[in-house]
């Protein structure tokens, strides 16, 4: 059995760069700060407070970051003010697209030099975007490159803010053919575990949901936080009075196999990672989305299904199969397709509301920090996350 690594549940924690240097904080950056924060900020540099309205307007409002454009700003103090509220955080390295263009992957490089990956996907009805919370991952589940590769360090709230408002731009812009022009959903299930960066991921989601000019006016129900199962977090985001969905990562009904899996579930096993979650649906009216990755002859035995069957049954709950997309050379493969529909079967016959992701990405490095370490990264992706799938289910 996978012993439990030391893992570092901090939600300031900044981590380590790759030559074991402390990790340094990014640039303050306006989507760090609330409104008052802004015009502090402003303040500081001899401006009238109200400029920081104005310049938020341009962010969140009209996804404008060019100050060339902001011409409602004085120009003589223009530089300064967009120098002080918007410097550039992230750097893309590359982007893929596929689909006819409707999925686009962008590898950015952060002011460390720091890899971090995410998604946007189109859909005749909807855009979502996938997002990264963390460089790397400190969860070390076996089966996932980010959770090898270890924890980089922690994503600031306006680096996680500023992957979903550079998407909201592109698709604003009619990036994705034949959908949407207004991004509507985010899914934070990109590199990284979103409630080891607790704070700065809840301060992201309450500044997506908030109205422009504080944020983007996103709606909370369109916004989804998942997690392997850190029951103080679950417990934290129970309590905050938000109407998120929770997306847990179960992968196993069973401590002994969970125990490997997902080596977290050595300090908090699979009963109690359900009761939190069975609270969150319970306080909130949300159901949650038990996200499980179909591994061959590993996780995908009909008793397993019909374990998870009896524990989910008259639940507040959703299961999302998800056919593994393996890396180049990695042992794990995805369950058989006969294998796959014994499953939803017998799930289903539980009275589990089931479905099985379709992914997207193959063909751009889609799975598991492809694209990262095609560039020089050490970091990849959660195998739960980024592979650019449909999350109309997280998100009902």
């Amino acid at each position: 059995m996978t012993q439990l690594p030391v893992l570092n549940f901090s939600s300031e924690a900044t981590g380590t760069t790759r030559d074991g240097r402390r990790a340094s904080l990014p640039p303050r950056h306006l989507a760090d700060l609330d409104l008052a924060g802004r015009r502090a900020a402003v303040a500081e540099l001899g401006e009238q407070a109200f400029r920081a309205g104005q310049v938020s307007a341009h962010y969140f409002g009209r996804l404008i970051r060019d100050p060339a454009e902001m011409t409602d700003l004085p120009a003589r103090s223009r530089a300064a003010i967009t120098d002080a509220l918007l410097p550039q955080l992230l750097h893309p390295v590359s982007e893929l697209a596929t689909d006819n263009g409707t999925t686009r992957k962008t590898l950015w490089r952060l002011h460390d030099g720091a890899l971090v990956e995410s998604v946007l996907m189109g859909y005749p009805d909807r855009v979502t975007v996938c997002v990264s919370s963390q460089a790397g991952c400190g969860m070390a589940c076996p089966f996932c490159a980010t959770g090898q590769a270890g924890l980089t360090r922690n994503l600031s709230t306006a680096e996680i803010v500023d992957q979903v408002v550079w998407f909201a731009g592109q698709a604003a812009r009619g990036a994705l053919p034949g959908c949407p022009d207004r991004l509507s959903r985010v899914v934070f299930m990109g590199m990284g575990e979103p409630l080891a960066n607790y704070n700065r991921v809840i301060a992201a989601v309450r500044r997506l949901t908030e109205p422009a000019p504080e944020g983007l006016g996103l709606s909370q129900r369109h916004i989804t936080v998942s997690t392997v199962g850190l029951v103080p977090g679950i417990r934290r985001l129970t309590e905050e009075g938000l109407s998120v969905t929770l997306a847990l990562s179960l992968h196993a009904p069973d401590d002994d196999l969970r125990d490997t899996l997902v080596p977290v579930n050595q300090r908090w096993k699979v009963a109690e990672v359900l009761d939190a979650a069975f609270e969150y649906a319970a306080r909130t009216g949300r159901r949650v989305s038990i996200e499980y990755a179909m591994i061959r002859d590993v996780n995908d035995h009909p008793w397993r299904a019909d374990l998870l069957g009896r524990l989910l049954s008259g639940r507040l709950a959703h299961v999302n199969l998800i056919p593994l997309n393996p890396t180049p050379g990695s042992k794990w493969d995805a369950s058989p397709k006969p294998v796959e529909r014994e499953f939803v079967r017998r799930l289903r016959a539980a009275g589990v509301a089931t479905t099985v992701r379709d992914t997207r990405g193959r063909e751009i490095d889609g799975a598991c920090g492809q694209l990262a370490a095609s560039s020089g990264g050490t970091v990849g992706e959660r195998e739960d996350g980024l592979l650019a799938r449909r999350a109309n289910e997280e998100t009902q």
